[in-house]
């Protein structure tokens, strides 16, 4: 079975961790460095831990490329 481009991926290509916030960048078309930047700002709103514990089981779920 053949992957499309409609298909959400960890990115190879634009990775500072695991690849996850530039596969999702390039899932919705937006610049992977300022999604970066919300998500920490909201992780960090939200005391921090519970944007550590979403990144994981996306990194776990999320299919790499």
């Amino acid at each position: 079975m053949r992957a499309n481009s409609w298909t959400l991926r960890r990115s190879t290509e634009n990775t500072v961790l695991a690849g996850v916030m530039g596969g999702l960048g390039e899932f919705f078309g937006l610049d992977p460095t300022r999604l970066r930047w919300v998500y920490v700002l909201f992780s960090l709103i939200s005391a921090g831990f519970p944007g550590i514990l979403v990144y994981l089981a996306l990194w776990i779920v999320i299919p790499r490329r």
